[in-house]
């Protein structure tokens, strides 16, 4: 008994010494390699703001809201909204009546302009005012008047800088959260009726008179309008409209040159330039 009893022992031992040394020989293939460097990360863009805050807009959509314009070295400034609707001179640009008086250079302001040379603000003739390009800070922009002066826009709160929105919801502009508070927008008022309105630079000086008409064609969304004689405004005189238009609350005239104006309604038949720009203008209904 003891014969096979020694034998499948030392048969057993053997196997375990054998075993035990091919563990020990394949320990080392079993360690993972070494974990490779992180690859370096790309420099900061916005002039070292933190990763993922963007701070200018590189879309349309993203310019949209409001901005803070000052002039270099002084305390003038101006608080400008910037809409993505439509206006007659690119997009509308709204601001207090105050930024005349403390930047001058906003009385010529019509409208603004995103194109592929940056942010722009323009006059009525689409002409540009103020240039607008990246700063070398990477958080404003920064334009040169005619005259020399250096003017900066800072992003107060525009869509650019508003966090992504959520898979499955939808984004909302710094216009729609100052909206959220207040209640429904209530829709359009009906377009101006026919007949005799008086043209003034100011209220109630009843210089010019405007005969609206019909519609110029069937089916057509524009009507005729025509200056009266004895016009005794020549600028009104120098712009001529010969049509009118209607849509979305606004009333747009149109010269017979092309130019356009637009002009939203104030209640009991008044329309006034939209945005205020400029000398005033109202339009107001009145009896033959």
């Amino acid at each position: 008994m003891k014969g096979p009893t020694m034998t499948r022992m030392a048969v057993a031992g053997a196997l375990a010494a054998a075993l035990t040394v091919l563990a020990a020989g394949a320990a080392p293939a079993q360690e993972s390699p070494p974990a490779p460097e992180p690859p370096p990360a790309p420099p900061v863009e916005n002039g070292g703001a933190s990763p993922g805050l963007v701070t200018l807009p590189t879309t349309l959509a993203g310019a949209a809201g409001s901005w803070d314009l000052s002039l270099d070295g002084g305390r003038r400034r101006c608080v400008l909204t910037l809409a993505l609707e439509a206006g007659p001179s690119g997009r509308v640009a709204r601001f207090p009546a105050g930024c005349r008086r403390a930047l001058p250079l906003m009385a010529g302001i019509g409208g603004w302009l995103f194109t592929d040379e940056g942010l722009r603000l323009v006059d009525r003739n689409l002409r540009p005012v103020l240039a607008f390009a990246r700063s070398p800070d990477g958080m404003s922009l920064g334009a040169t008047a005619e005259n020399g002066e250096r003017y900066n826009l800072v992003p107060l709160q525009i869509a650019a800088m508003q966090p992504p929105a959520a898979p499955g919801t939808a984004a909302v502009t710094p216009a729609a959260q100052g909206e959220a508070t207040e209640k429904p927008a209530e829709p359009p008022g009906p377009g101006p009726a026919l007949g005799l309105y008086a043209l003034d630079r100011a209220e109630q000086k009843d210089v010019c008179r405007l005969e609206f008409s019909g519609p110029l064609e069937a089916g057509k969304d524009t009507a005729s309008v025509r200056v009266l004689p004895d016009c005794r405004d020549s600028g009104i005189t120098v712009f001529d409209p010969v049509s009118w238009r209607f849509a979305n609350g606004h009333l747009t005239l149109k010269a017979r040159r092309g130019h356009a104006v637009n002009l939203v309604a104030i209640g009991e038949g008044r329309w006034r330039r939209d945005p205020e720009i400029g000398a005033s203008l109202v339009l107001r209904k009145v009896e033959p």
